[in-house]
């Protein structure tokens, strides 16, 4: 994730520079630093804050230790561009956004899918009325990753990725995954927040007694919310890292009372088509086109740069992301009981 951040954000800033990096595992933090030309190498975050010449900091861990480094970094005073989720829980991301802003800090996640112009396109039709009041939503976001890993492969097991699967190394599995970008993608579209919902998960058998070495594969593959919005909507999101087919797909339907609207998003790039107006007795969709909008990463360097946190609404701050947590969590109670929840 970091080298990704390094290739499709900072890299791309100008003025941006990478001027130290940190872990714990020697090997990764040399083979880090010297593909990417960082010149300040530090084997804990202590040491980097001890030598403090940086205007900020972005933490790329595993999800468990996001809250411990991101307290840390509120402590010293540093803006805090943190990958999603923001904590493992809603009880931790809400101390970390209310020390953030306490502090005064500019704060950011990386819900990565706010950088899709289309997205932006597909909320600014709702919010104008063009497809009427939303009534009904389909979102899907799927992958194959595990479907196509071998199990039975013990040398194809011995990868980093198997701490995504465990619940014990901080993982919430799927849901934790890329279920906070699929309900993110969903209610920024809409501009309307999930406020009841119920929800089911699934683990399902990799290998005899569910384990390779010291990680216990209970962590959830695929899962299915039923939810209703602010406005009275209903809908479905599901989500699944084995469907065969999709590397990384998010899908978005979107139905209102006078029209409705197609968000598709993968590698392949994105479609947005409506139907609306005089278009909708006739079935036919049209595709519209949107103009750029300024990267997660941008709107952070902005921010920084002028030492304040941007007021909006469809910022992808702390707040944002503690909100999505409180989904996340009520997915996990609502799976156990089998009852709906209000959020």
């Amino acid at each position: 994730m970091a080298g990704l951040q390094v290739q499709r954000g900072w890299g791309k800033i100008e003025g941006v520079e990478l001027a130290g990096a940190v872990d714990v595992m020697p090997a990764n933090l040399e083979a880090f630093a010297t593909t990417y030309g960082v010149p300040n190498r530090f084997g804990s975050l202590e040491e980097a804050i001890a030598w403090g010449q940086f205007d900020a900091a972005t933490v790329v861990a595993s999800d468990a230790f996001h809250h411990p480094l991101v307290m840390q970094l509120i402590a010293a005073n540093k803006p805090i561009f943190c990958e999603k989720p923001l904590a493992t829980n809603h009880a931790l991301a809400l101390e970390m956004t209310e020390a953030a802003e306490r502090a005064g800090l500019v704060n950011m996640v990386n819900l990565t899918y706010r950088n899709v112009a289309e997205l932006h396109k597909a909320r600014q039709i709702v919010t104008s009325g063009e497809i009427g009041e939303v009534k009904h939503i389909e979102a899907s976001y799927l992958q194959h990753w595990l479907a196509q890993r071998d199990f039975s492969n013990e040398a194809e097991l011995s990868g980093r990725w198997l701490w995504r699967l465990s619940r014990n190394h901080g993982s919430n599995g799927t849901l934790g995954d890329i279920g906070i970008h699929i309900i993110d993608f969903t209610t920024f579209a809409i501009n309307q927040p999930i406020v009841s919902m119920n929800c089911r998960l699934q683990t399902f058998r990799k290998v005899d007694g569910d384990r390779i070495g010291e990680y216990v594969l209970d962590a959830n593959d695929s899962f299915i919310i039923s939810a209703e919005f602010g406005n009275g909507a209903i809908g479905t999101i599901h989500s699944s890292r084995w469907a065969s087919g999709h590397s990384n797909d998010q899908k978005l339907r979107i139905y209102g009372n006078r029209g409705g609207i197609e968000l598709s998003h993968g590698h392949w790039g994105t479609l947005l088509r409506v139907c609306a107006g005089a278009d909708v007795p006739t079935s036919t969709w049209r595709e519209v086109k949107a103009e750029p909008v300024k990267s997660n990463y941008e709107r952070f360097v902005d921010a920084v740069r002028a030492g304040r946190q941007e007021v909006s609404d469809t910022l992808p701050d702390f707040h944002r992301a503690t909100e999505l947590q409180k989904v996340l969590d009520l997915a996990l109670v609502a799976d156990l009981d089998r009852r709906e929840h209000k959020v």
